[in-house]
């Protein structure tokens, strides 16, 4: 099977591309640096010809108001293109419990990604993940000074990006869903006490404070952003962050 990975040069692209192709597929990674060109369209139909799958895990530049325009426009010339190329199968990844967060930009733009999948007019598949444990550090920078670091008390169910590109790869490997896989970690964290085991693991000596309204997930109400009757993958926070050393 022949398998186009839109931003395959990326974090879970790159994984994405190595396990398809491990298991006997043709995935081929493309990406602004190859020259394919989600917003201009320059490249894609080259990118996508005779593809039996395209798996869009390209992303916004930004996670502001400017991200709903990336996700409209990159999909519309994909899925064009795509059209055209015969695809069968197109595939993208997305967050679990995005619909439920309208407060943020790039959570409505994401879920504008979602809905034009869905009326596109080719056979779809949408994989749902839970936060990365990749970006955890990313998340305490946010709020962070020389002695504290503040966040909320979001609960997160953080999975590690080799567990997610192995879902992703699975299902463009797979039919068409025409619906949603969701993918979670196999535990469930309050987002500060996660803080507090990272920075302790690394002997940082900064104190989490509580606060509810701190960073992006200061928006986040209740436990949207987990969901423990998904897909559960094997590897827990305390094992990679072992690994990660």
């Amino acid at each position: 099977m022949k398998i186009a990975v839109i931003g395959g040069t990326g974090l879970i692209g790159s994984q994405v591309v190595e396990i398809l192709n491990s298991a006997g597929h043709e995935a081929v990674p493309h990406s602004q640096s190859t020259g394919a060109d989600v917003i201009s369209g320059a490249g894609l139909d080259a990118a996508v010809a005779g593809a039996d799958v395209v798996v869009n895990l390209t992303n916004s530049p930004t996670f502001d108001a400017a991200s709903p325009a990336f996700f409209r426009t990159s999909m519309e010339q994909l899925l064009e293109a795509a059209r055209k190329a015969g695809v069968g199968h197109f595939v993208i990844l997305s967050i679990v419990g995005v619909d439920q967060v309208p407060e943020l930009d790039y959570y409505r733009a994401k879920t504008l990604q979602e809905e034009d999948l869905e009326a596109g007019g080719i056979p779809y598949s949408i994989v749902r993940a839970t936060q990365f444990m990749e970006f955890v550090d990313a998340v305490l920078s946010w709020t962070a000074d020389d002695d504290t670091v503040r966040l909320p008390a979001t609960p997160i169910q953080p999975i590690a990006a080799g567990d997610v590109a192995q879902s992703v790869a699975d299902v463009a490997a797979g039919a068409p869903l025409n619906g949603v896989r969701h993918v979670a970690g196999p535990e469930v964290f309050p987002l500060d006490e996660l803080g507090r085991i990272t920075l302790a693991h690394a002997s940082d000596g900064r104190t989490v404070v509580t606060d509810p309204a701190a960073g992006m997930f200061g928006a986040v109400q209740g436990d949207v952003l987990t969901n423990t009757n998904a897909q559960l993958a094997p590897t827990r926070y305390s094992d990679w962050l072992a690994r990660r050393g």
